[in-house]
């Protein structure tokens, strides 16, 4: 399985962002839930269109944006 399977783009859904295939869920909300340290089955338990597959398809498509795009965290300090 690649993220591929998992994740689509659609203009017409979610204003385009980036959804779990089948789903209205945007990956960014499953990502911001694994951030704030849900574990992955209170997850699933609470959007349970979804499996743990999606979940490992979401972290894997934000590790591959991770490696297109370069975010700046501002000035370095200095010291």
């Amino acid at each position: 399985m690649t993220w591929q399977d998992r994740i689509t783009v659609n203009p017409e859904v979610c204003h385009g962002k980036a959804c779990i295939k089948g789903t209205r869920i945007m990956v960014s909300v499953v990502l911001d839930n694994l951030a704030a340290g849900m574990p992955h089955e209170q997850i699933v338990a609470d959007y349970p269109s979804l499996v743990e597959e999606d979940i490992q398809a979401a972290i894997t498509y934000a590790a591959e944006l991770a490696r297109e795009r370069v975010v700046p965290l501002g000035p370095e300090p200095v010291g």
